[in-house]
């Protein structure tokens, strides 16, 4: 992964957010959210093997397919939750992110279920 491309955007982004921001504030929204579309648009391409290789050694170890999409489906979710928190942080706007948390939350649950359903069945079999 190239970090020095990922932090210079970054710091690039966070200096014109901040001139931008005296002037016209929806725009230093704008340029924020862009620039955090490009950089997880990079991130996710560089780690594009380390899916690969993660999903391999899970098939290796005899795994479920079900159950790594579930861990990558929790993983995409915490991803994109943590971003819209941080969008409305910036925004100023605490009680949104607060709300947007508990959402991703709950999401992550959900998509979890059949996993926790999975292993409550095998703790019955164990027990009874």
């Amino acid at each position: 992964m190239n970090m020095v491309t990922i932090v210079g955007i970054a710091v690039l982004a966070a200096a014109f957010s901040v001139v931008l921001k005296q002037k016209n504030p929806e725009y230093a929204l704008a340029l924020s959210l862009a620039a955090g579309v490009l950089m997880l648009g990079m991130i996710i391409a560089e780690a594009r093997p380390l899916f690969d290789r993660m999903h391999s050694l899970l098939d290796a170890s005899g795994t479920k397919a079900a159950y790594v999409q579930i861990l990558f489906k929790s993983l995409g979710l915490c991803f994109i939750t943590q971003i819209a928190c941080d969008a409305c942080r910036d925004l100023g706007e605490t009680a949104i992110a607060t709300k947007v948390e508990a959402a991703g939350k709950i999401a992550v649950l959900l998509v979890s279920l059949p996993l926790f359903e999975e292993i409550l069945r095998i703790a019955g079999q164990l027990i009874g």
